[in-house]
């Protein structure tokens, strides 16, 4: 809500509609309520004064896969200390 405004300050968590069709919602909400997808915004952009979300539907990671990316992460940080390190002049 804007801070700044008077009585006439517009409500910020009104409901919104959305542009899918009927079939397609029901599409949606039954994939992710069904077969564990869940629905991630891929981008937001305007356009004539609308705010557009591209959604998609997706699988969450296995936890094999997450252990994977978190030690990709570690490895990643690792090096790049090492680097900041020697570009300071302070070597091991």
């Amino acid at each position: 809500e804007y801070t700044q405004g008077t009585w006439t300050n517009h409500e910020p968590r009104r409901k919104r509609k959305l542009l899918l069709h009927g079939e397609e919602i029901n599409k949606l909400v039954s994939k992710t309520r069904e077969s564990g997808l869940t629905i991630i915004p891929l981008s937001l952009y305007f356009n004539d004064g609308y705010a557009k979300v591209e959604i998609a539907l997706a699988r969450g990671k296995k936890a094999y896969d997450k252990r994977h990316t978190m030690a990709e992460r570690d490895a990643k940080r690792e090096v790049d200390r090492a680097v900041g390190r020697r570009a300071k002049g302070m070597t091991d």
